[in-house]
C-alpha cells in the first residue's frame, strides 16, 4: 500500500520543481501564481500576487475558468512545503497543461528565506 509520502515522491519524479533561488524569476515569468493550500493557510500569509485555489478544487476551477483553461499558460504552484503542489502539478500535467512548476520547499522555505509575504488586513470595526 502506498503512503502519502510515496505519492508525493512519485509526483516529484514526474514534475519540474523550481528551487527557491530561482523562484522569483519563475514567478515573474508566470501567467498565474497559485497557492494550493487551504483558505485559512492562505489568509494567514501568502506569496504576493498569488491566487488561492485549494488543491481539492484546482481541476474544477481551472476547467471552468476561461482565463485559466488554456493549456499553454505558464503556471507556478506552491503549498506549505511542496507536497501538495507536487501532486497538483502532476495532475495538471495529466490534464494537458504544458508549463507547470512547483516551488521546492513551498511557503515554509519562502518565508524562512525572508522573502516577501502578504497578509491580508482585516477591516477595523471601530
Amino acid at each position: 500500500m502506498k503512503t502519502a509520502h510515496d505519492l508525493v515522491a512519485a509526483a516529484k519524479s514526474r514534475i519540474q520543481e523550481v528551487e527557491l533561488q530561482a523562484a522569483d524569476a519563475a514567478i515573474r515569468s508566470a501567467d498565474v501564481l497559485i497557492d494550493v493550500r487551504e483558505a485559512d493557510e492562505f489568509h494567514a500569509g501568502h506569496i504576493p500576487g498569488a491566487i488561492n485555489i485549494p488543491r481539492g478544487l484546482l481541476e474544477f476551477k481551472l476547467s471552468n475558468d476561461p482565463a485559466l483553461s488554456a493549456r499553454d499558460i505558464n503556471l507556478v504552484l506552491y503549498c506549505k512545503n511542496s507536497g501538495r503542489s507536487a501532486l497538483a502539478a502532476c495532475t495538471l500535467q495529466e490534464m494537458g497543461y504544458l508549463k507547470v512548476l512547483s516551488i521546492a520547499g513551498g511557503f515554509e522555505a519562502w518565508s524562512a528565506a525572508g522573502k516577501a509575504v502578504e497578509t491580508p488586513e482585516l477591516p477595523a470595526f471601530d
